[in-house]
């Protein structure tokens, strides 16, 4: 495989693992300890993510529990999680923190969904422009004549292939996405 191409599927694989991550954050109304991952506590001036200051676990399907390794923490990780934009309110029992995930209405499922679309036509708009680069960069090649015309052409049609190859695990993943969210 030519140089050109490997490093255009490197960089779209990097694309999926990011857009994947995104869906991880998205809340679907399960327990997912993927929420917390853009929650961040002042501890001791220094801004620290929950998942290295606590265990974070799920308890029932609807329910995390989140319990700090330093219990003078609690009340700071309670106020982050309050001043995040997840939209839950922690209950505190003086030892840990238990998160309660709701039912999603079947408006707010829509809207879910339209938000993980978003992402994965970002996700998408990324893939092409990681194509439009790569083959920018084999026009400036073929114009150097570090290339042939022919050359061009096959390696055209293998950038062509990984980017239509990426684009359909971009709507499977957000397919998949979907479902969880409108089966809950």
């Amino acid at each position: 495989m030519n140089e050109q191409v490997k490093t255009a599927q490197e960089k779209m694989e990097k694309c999926l693992k990011s857009l994947e991550h995104e869906l991880s954050t998205v809340r679907a109304g399960r327990a997912n300890p993927g929420v917390l991952d853009k929650v961040v506590v002042d501890y001791y001036g220094t801004p620290t993510p929950v998942q290295q200051m606590a265990a974070i676990s799920v308890s029932e399907a609807r329910t995390l529990v989140i319990q700090p390794w330093d219990a003078t923490q609690l009340k700071a990780i309670e106020k982050a999680i309050l001043n995040s934009d997840i939209g839950i309110t922690p209950t505190n029992d003086g030892k840990v923190l238990r998160l309660s995930f709701p039912q999603p209405t079947e408006e707010r499922r829509k809207e879910l969904v339209k938000q993980i679309k978003k992402y994965g036509e970002e996700a998408k708009v990324t893939v092409r422009n990681i194509r439009r680069d790569a083959l920018d960069k084999l026009k400036t090649m073929k114009k150097n004549s570090e290339i042939t015309e022919d050359d061009m052409k096959d390696i055209e049609k293998d950038i062509q292939k990984v980017t239509d190859k990426f684009c359909d695990n971009v709507d499977a993943t957000i397919a998949d996405k979907e479902k969880e969210i409108m089966s809950i």
